[in-house]
This record gives C-alpha cells, sequence and structure tokens, in this order.
C-alpha cells in the first residue's frame, strides 16, 4: 500500500513547486521595473545619460528641455570649414 500512497504525495508537491515558481515570475516583473533604476552602469544598470521614465515629473522637465532646444534656430555655419575643405586636392 505504501506504493500507491506515495503517488499523489509526489503529485501534490509537484503541483505547489509549480504554483509556487509561478506566482515568482508576476512578482519579478513588477519588481523589474523599480528595481532597475537603481542598478550601477557597471553592473548593466542604465546609463547616466539616460532619459528619464515617462509619467515622472523629471521627465515631463525633460521633454520640456527637448522641445525647446528644438525650436531654437540652429548656428550659422562658418564659411571658412567650407573654404578650407574645397582647396585641397583630389589625392590619387
Amino acid at each position: 500500500m505504501p506504493i500507491v500512497l506515495r503517488h499523489p504525495a509526489v503529485i501534490v508537491a509537484v503541483a505547489l513547486m509549480a504554483c509556487g515558481l509561478s506566482g515568482c515570475g508576476t512578482i519579478n516583473g513588477y519588481l523589474a521595473s523599480g528595481v532597475s533604476d537603481y542598478v550601477p552602469q557597471w553592473m548593466g544598470g542604465m546609463p547616466a545619460d539616460a532619459p528619464p521614465r515617462p509619467g515622472t515629473a523629471k521627465y515631463d522637465e525633460y521633454m520640456k528641455e527637448r522641445e525647446r532646444k528644438r525650436l531654437e534656430p540652429a548656428p550659422p555655419k562658418e564659411a571658412s570649414s567650407q573654404a578650407s575643405t574645397s582647396s585641397l586636392d583630389a589625392v590619387h
């Protein structure tokens, strides 16, 4: 009789482990979005020049600054840099 009683116990143990592991997957999905901001760059985290995450106050400031820079007129190009390149002879 111990053989018959052992099979349901193994099935229940495997089912409990499977349910426990499936719960870890959803928790890790929520943790990864917040914890990844605090991982240093040398360890694979976000670089220092990465833009802030959408939905934060810093993101709104970043987008306003980006729009302001986009609307600024472009600096005039220097004529001296074009003249110096046109005087070069072709190399054969």
